[in-house]
């Protein structure tokens, strides 16, 4: 019997309108050769909503995301609208209602990518990025006081929970056991004395359980640098939420462009929607003009796919982005002449053609 799995889809702003259909048209391709099917739907929410609404998506909105598999999502955020506003009443609201606290950011060199650091090979670039998602420094808990007077006081509060960690650095270990068998906790506990301490001390408590992988620590300052000079010694990094947003845009930096980037909101046990959705922003300087990257959502499509169960599928996805930038099908942000749409039906074309058992 056919499986059949229900994703909602949410271009979002900018040119989400572009890139996810780009990355549904994958999607398609993939279902149909590996016989499952998408039962999709889709929803307006964003800032365009906003606009109209003043709100970024319905009253019920998460009561309905609730009953689907997963959430293919662009990006959000416009120009016009507060920029506080997107992460607060969209991308937060979802990630904790529904659990996400892992996000998954790879990164790798794809072939006929010239990554900017010339030194660097695809063999070097190839690691993930595991982000606490629901805790640390993004949990919104601070308040600003008498901001206009000289007396003016801003606070921003991080939480670490015991439980919180926990589940993160389990996951980032199991992980690391199916890849290179490594972990690297980036903290920066050495001024960070009491919530980024904790955060090491029960981090190096779960490495106990996994005596087969490597576990290192490493600041923040140190990792950043290595990003750049040596990339090729990490394997699975283990971080905050902050430091995770800001250390997979530099991933993207290193593998030649942030619309190369994909990514998972991962709620694990399957108990809620996951989400997915590529790493950059919603860039409506360039949208409407199709020379948007669609890499990022195509991969973040791979990503779903392979959380779904879809492991064949998800890696014909990736044999598919590699063949097409291999042959030089490349956008403007990857000094290309490729549009949105080519680049996609260059990765659907792939999966249409190959009948090979991708291992």
């Amino acid at each position: 019997m056919e499986k059949t799995y229900k994703i909602a889809v949410v271009n979002g702003d900018g040119v989400g309108a572009e890139i996810v259909p780009a990355g549904v048209s994958v999607l398609d391709a993939a279902a149909d050769k590996f016989g499952f099917k998408l039962e999709k739907e889709e929803f307006p929410f964003g800032a365009g909503y906003y606009k109209e609404h003043g709100k970024f998506m319905t009253d019920n909105a998460l009561e309905t995301l609730r009953e689907f598999d997963a959430i293919f999502f662009g990006a959000v955020g416009l120009p016009e609208i507060d920029d506080t506003l997107p992460a607060r009443d969209y991308t937060f609201k979802v990630r904790t209602s529904f659990q996400q606290y892992i996000n998954y950011r790879p990164v790798k060199l794809f072939s006929g990518v010239d990554s900017p650091l010339r030194y660097k090979t695809e063999e070097d670039i190839d690691f993930v990025v595991i982000r606490e998602n629901n805790e640390g420094e993004f949990v919104q808990s601070g308040k600003i006081l008498h901001a206009e007077e000289p007396s003016g006081v801003a606070i921003d509060t991080s939480i670490f929970t015991r439980f919180g960690i926990e589940r993160v650095a389990h996951y980032s270990f199991k992980l690391a056991r199916k890849r290179n068998k490594k972990v690297t906790n980036v903290t920066k506990s050495n001024t960070l004395i009491s919530s980024l301490a904790y955060w090491d001390q029960v981090i190096a408590e779960v490495a106990q359980e996994y005596p087969d992988v490597t576990y290192e620590k490493m600041y923040i300052d140190n990792a950043s640098a290595s990003f750049v000079l040596r990339p090729e010694i990490f394997d699975v990094i283990l971080t905050t939420n902050l430091f995770g947003d800001i250390l997979s845009d530099l991933g993207g930096a290193i593998m030649g462009s942030l619309g190369l980037g994909g990514s998972g909101n991962i709620n694990p046990e399957k108990e809620f929607p996951s989400m997915f959705e590529p790493i950059h922003g919603s860039a409506p300087d360039i949208a409407g003009k199709n020379i948007a990257n669609p890499i990022g959502q195509i991969w973040s499509a791979a990503i779903m796919l392979e959380h779904l169960g879809e492991i064949e599928a998800a890696k014909d996805i990736m044999a598919g982005i590699e063949h097409t930038t291999a042959k030089g099908n490349l956008t403007k942000d990857l000094m290309g002449t490729a549009t949105t749409t080519e680049v996609a039906d260059s990765v659907v074309e792939f999966i249409r053609a190959t009948n090979m058992v991708i291992t």
